[in-house]
């Protein structure tokens, strides 16, 4: 069999460490999917080199074991069951490492599983930690990890700067194309973060390569994160959660599903191929969650077949079919109010994408103009390019 075509950046770091932290007493920034090419979790290796140094485990949104579900379902802290340690929550009364979490420890190692969509909250919770490294004064190491959806397409246009959130700190794209150390320099320049920053680079990707090409084990980062498929609909799909759409949650398909019990699945199926969406193919179906928006209740909709998931591009997917069931069912369909993620008063839909401008939009499009469409595609598209070279001086690979 063939070796892994990439080595994680946890992998690296445990065979080659850095000199200046062989003595270090370390906190660990995981969670269940930190783990390396023979799925051995990153705690455990910290463990086998470092013995008795790893002082405390820092966990996302989610929790160590990706337990809890999304938007402000927190979780505890907790001593870790096998090595006798701490586990601190970052999804609790706090977002951010307190003074008395990181006094034990001299450095902080960050190794999270991103999936290459803005609102994703890995990144801004490792953010939050640069910060806190920061103000206590030690330093903090990325072991970084691919971009699942590779590290060449963008999607959806930057987030504006007032509509940042624990969903958004950046003024990036929706699929953003970065790894979390190209986030972390990032935040570094634009946040004016000074905090003594290691990266050590994951080894054999390149930016053309999904996560298929890697050859690593996909272990769930979080719990409607259950595939690789999965992560190839978010980008676009995660927008479901600022509506009354389910988004699946509550199936086996979270976000591959979309519907609600108010949707003639056919009639949504046909109107949406009226567009060419490369790489998909939809399937008109009715299905039941179990929780969730509509639990036990009879929901049409379509299912996101994904043929070819290198030619997806799932945001402009999402924008067609807000639009479609906006005109289709104007009644029924609605927009959800806050809290969402700690925001307590803009509509969920505006921080999730970034600004006004999709909710405002897809309103506008109850009776659809050309001049509407040039608004839509001027909505989906970005200077790829620009953005780019906006970002030259933090791209690792």
């Amino acid at each position: 069999m063939n070796s892994p075509a990439c080595i994680p950046g946890s992998e690296v770091f445990l065979e080659r460490p850095i000199a200046s932290l062989r003595n270090a007493r370390f906190g660990l920034l995981m969670n269940q999917a930190s783990v390396d090419r023979q799925c051995q979790p990153a705690c455990d290796r910290f463990e086998q080199t470092f013995p008795n140094q790893l002082q405390a485990i820092f966990s996302p949104q989610h929790g160590l074991w990706c337990e809890e579900q999304a938007n402000m379902i927190e979780s505890n802290h907790q001593v870790h069951p096998w090595l006798d340690i701490p586990v601190h929550s970052l999804y609790s009364e706090t977002r951010q490492p307190t003074s008395d979490m990181l006094e034990s420890i001299d450095t902080l190692v960050i190794d999270l599983q991103d999936v290459g969509t803005r609102v994703y909250t890995f990144a801004w919770t490792m953010v939050n930690c640069l910060q806190a490294c920061a103000r206590q004064g030690i330093s903090a190491v990325i072991l970084d990890r691919p971009n699942p959806l590779g590290g060449q397409t963008l999607e959806g246009p930057a987030l504006q700067t007032e509509f940042r959130s624990f969903v958004g700190l950046l003024d990036i794209p929706m699929r953003h194309g970065l790894t979390l150390a190209e986030i972390a320099k990032l935040a570094v320049r634009e946040l004016h973060i000074d905090v003594e920053l290691h990266i050590v680079r994951c080894e054999g990707w390149q930016r053309s390569d999904l996560f298929t090409a890697t050859r690593l084990p996909w272990l769930m980062p979080s719990p409607n994160m259950p595939s690789f498929d999965t992560s190839v609909v978010y980008p676009g799909q995660v927008l479901l959660e600022g509506t009354n759409l389910s988004e699946g949650r509550g199936t086996t398909l979270p976000f591959q599903i979309v519907g609600a019990p108010w949707i003639q699945p056919q009639r949504l199926a046909d109107r949406l191929n009226e567009f060419s969406f490369p790489g998909l193919h939809l399937v008109p179906i009715y299905f039941r969650p179990t929780f969730d928006k509509y639990a036990n209740q009879r929901c049409g909709g379509v299912l996101l077949r994904i043929d070819r998931p290198e030619q997806v591009r799932s945001y402009e997917f999402t924008v067609r079919l807000l639009t479609m069931v906006r005109q289709e069912w104007p009644d029924s369909f609605a927009w959800l109010p806050p809290p969402y993620e700690y925001e307590m008063v803009k509509p969920p839909i505006d921080i999730l994408s970034g600004s006004e401008a999709l909710r405002t939009l897809v309103d506008s499009q109850l009776h659809a103009s050309n001049q509407q469409d040039l608004q839509l595609d001027h909505l989906i598209h970005i200077d790829a390019t620009a953005q780019w070279q906006a970002w030259a001086d933090v791209l690792l690979y």
